[in-house]
């Protein structure tokens, strides 16, 4: 079994690496191995651009089993605690397109710049179909932006044109890759805060952190 977790900081994963390096075979920084367990760890840095593009240079090397996307992202649905850790399993991006003179937001799909229902999209989404099928978490829709929402009218915006529950920065161009590669992948999010005007005083950061590598060693743990 050949895994590639996909993260945008080190720090996201910093205790399921301190795991990887007490149980499993040191190989290089971030690449480890016991039997037929095989784990590489990508840092990719933060949003969509550079997520891209590590996952194109590493996918157009390496072949792997699984891909699991860990990280931290927003809540916009408020039935979420902060802490929880959460399974994406469809994903939209959500700043792609045209800020309008009345402040409204169109999308490269509105513009048609885009068709909504080519692959691997229906209707402006793409779906992990295989982890929807799994109740290890709780299942929630993601979108996917270059700029964390941070006002009132934007967060309205969003939640009345896309109806998301969380929000990340990289989520979709990890879905877009496997999705196009067909390779089989999960998104794995700890909620650190709620999509509201930034106030990081509200956030749970260490809290979504440490709840997030406790599941993702839990699911090493079954492989081992």
């Amino acid at each position: 079994m050949k895994i590639l977790f996909v993260t945008a900081t080190p720090f996201e994963v910093k205790n399921l690496m301190l795991w990887l390096n007490a149980v499993l075979e040191k190989k290089s920084d971030y690449h480890f191995q016991k039997d037929k367990l095989e784990i590489k760890i990508l840092i990719t840095g933060v949003g969509m651009v550079f997520t891209a593009y590590a996952m194109g240079k590493v996918l157009n090397n390496e072949k792997f089993n699984l891909v699991i996307n860990a990280g931290v992202a927003g809540a916009y649905d408020t039935n979420l605690q902060l802490g929880d850790v959460v399974n994406v399993t469809t994903e939209k991006f959500g700043d792609i397109g045209t800020e309008e003179n009345n402040g409204e937001f169109t999308d490269i799909y509105d513009l048609e710049l885009a068709i909504p229902d080519q692959s691997p999209f229906t209707g402006k989404t793409m779906r992990n179909e295989s982890a929807e099928k799994f109740d290890f978490l709780q299942k929630v829709n993601g979108i996917t932006v270059n700029k964390t929402n941070g006002t009132e009218e934007t967060i309205e915006r969003i939640k009345n044109k896309y109806a998301p529950q969380v929000e990340t920065m990289e989520g979709a161009a990890v879905f877009y890759a496997c999705l196009m590669e067909n390779i089989p992948f999960l998104e794995i999010r700890g909620i650190s805060n709620y999509v509201e005007p930034r106030n990081k005083d509200n956030w749970e950061l260490t809290k979504a952190i440490a709840n997030l590598n406790k599941v993702l060693i839990d699911m090493m743990e079954l492989f081992g």
